[in-house]
């Protein structure tokens, strides 16, 4: 059975500080994300880039994107195992690399560490990681390598 889902999005810019775009220092990256339903995302662009570094900007949601992604089939996974996550935290890293025509990313990677509730769940724990990417929409979306490093113990 195939389905189709539709994701709908604003992206509203915030920045003319008057002038619009007459020049390439004269205008604010700031925008705003916004769908129907969620609160409102601050955007701007990498600060290397004279965007506002507190404000988040596309290439950390495209990374934040696929952590979410990869934990959401990962806890999927895990519960019709039978294993038992208690706790969950990622802290994934994207890398990219910038060219005269633009740049693009070389990989991200996802260093997932999870507890547990039993010893006798770490294996299929661990082993879960490669089912949750093969599952991950946004991962089988993007051209670039998507790696995970999980840590796995347990509780206690």
């Amino acid at each position: 059975m195939s389905r189709e889902h539709t994701y709908r999005t604003v992206v509203t810019w915030t920045g003319n500080k008057g002038t619009g775009t007459s020049g390439y220092r004269d205008y604010g990256r700031d925008h705003e994300l916004s769908a129907e339903g969620p609160p409102v995302i601050p955007g701007s662009s990498d600060p290397s880039f004279r965007g506002d570094p507190s404000r988040w900007n596309p290439e950390q949601l495209l990374v934040g994107s696929l952590s979410q992604c990869h934990m959401l089939w990962y806890l999927h996974k895990c519960a019709t195992a039978g294993v038992v996550v208690t706790e969950y935290a990622d802290t994934a890293t994207g890398t990219m690399a910038e060219s005269a025509d633009g740049g693009h990313f070389t990989e991200v990677v996802l260093r997932p560490a999870v507890t547990v509730a039993a010893p006798e769940m770490l294996e299929s724990a661990l082993a879960l990681h490669e089912d949750a990417h093969k599952a991950c929409f946004i991962a089988a979306s993007v051209n670039f390598p998507v790696r995970h490093e999980p840590t796995v113990r347990t509780a206690g």
